[in-house]
């Protein structure tokens, strides 16, 4: 197949950040797609064979579309966009710009980054209960408060409640120091700082303060009704059947529930099965409930992350797999 060059104009202040640092970004398209691209006086040339130079013309105009709307073009959304380019769903990453949540207290928007973090986003909308299942960095948690928090503004519920099973990861409560709460406090640190981020402190605390907002360890939702709210419970792969069922029994009229959890990082005893896997097979088959799995392909942190991510799932299923060829296949 013979080479073609194509044509494309790039407004100047588009092409600073499309191009990265040290035009970082674009040798990335480059790289990845086997082209060349050219800065010719405001007009962009791509040189490759006819397929890959469609592709990189595809995801550029999807990218200048994306920095159109005001956003920062990162590392990750360049990733991102070359993976759906090969895939030939480029459009999709337009859409998914167009979803916007809500804001931060600075005014950034919160939006879903992946197409997995769009189905995600739908599914919580949709659905009474949504399970969010996927490795660290995937935007589960964060992307349910503000799922919340948008609800709690627009008066669909009347409060957040959100929740966490309190594990010890190598240490032991009661070596450290304070009051329960106190020792709870890092167990729910995380839902603190998207709460701060997205409400702002001011506004979090006066209405922790009228109750309108619940912080709290899974053990004290035992013997409640959570009626008109808008429930999360967080790292839910460190529940025990027994906790799960509680939990998802507490939940009342005009409430919607996302639980969210990453079964590749319990922190259980050893030998104690996970309420989270016991759920996803008792209660897939039932309408209203959703389960969204994420991947590594939705990791939104430092693109190293992402490779961490796939370096851990490709090892663990080469262990699987040698298991199975050790003590015999079923």
């Amino acid at each position: 197949m013979s080479e073609i060059t194509l044509q494309m104009d790039m407004p100047a202040e588009h092409m600073q950040k499309i191009f990265g640092a040290g035009d970082s970004y674009i040798r990335k398209i480059e790289r990845d797609l086997q082209v060349s691209i050219v800065n010719r006086n405001g007009r962009i040339a791509i040189t490759g064979e006819e397929h890959q130079a469609n592709q990189a013309c595809r995801i550029l105009s999807q990218l200048t579309e994306i920095s159109r709307r005001g956003n920062e073009i990162e590392e990750q959304s360049v990733d991102y966009a070359i993976t759906l380019g090969m895939e030939e769903r480029e459009n999709i990453l337009t859409e998914i710009d167009g979803d916007v949540i809500c804001h931060t207290i600075s005014g950034k928007p919160i939006k879903p980054k992946t197409y997995g973090q769009k189905q995600y986003v739908d599914a919580i909308r949709s659905k009474m209960i949504t399970f969010g299942l996927g490795p660290a960095g995937t935007g589960k948690t964060y992307l349910a408060m503000a799922m919340a928090i948008t609800a709690f503004k627009n008066n669909e519920v009347s409060r957040i409640i959100l929740t966490r099973p309190a594990i010890e990861a190598g240490e032991k409560l009661g070596f450290l120091p304070g009051d329960m709460q106190s020792k709870v406090d890092p167990y729910l640190r995380p839902l603190y700082d998207a709460l701060y981020q997205i409400m702002g402190t001011e506004s979090f605390a006066k209405n922790m303060e009228k109750g309108l907002i619940e912080v709290a360890p899974l053990a004290y939702m035992r013997g409640r009704t959570l009626d008109n709210a808008y429930i999360i419970l967080d790292e839910a792969q460190n529940t025990t059947p027994a906790q799960m069922k509680m939990f998802l029994t507490r939940i009342g009229f005009g409430s919607k529930v996302v639980v969210t959890g990453d079964n590749s990082q319990k922190d259980l005893p050893s030998g104690t099965k996970s309420g989270l896997d016991i759920a996803s097979r008792v209660l897939g088959k039932l309408e209203d409930i959703a389960f969204c799995n994420l991947t590594s392909k939705d990791v939104v942190r430092h693109p190293l992350v992402q490779k961490i991510v796939k370096a851990y799932d490709d090892y663990e299923a080469k262990e699987k797999f040698r298991n199975r060829d050790k003590y015999g296949r079923k």
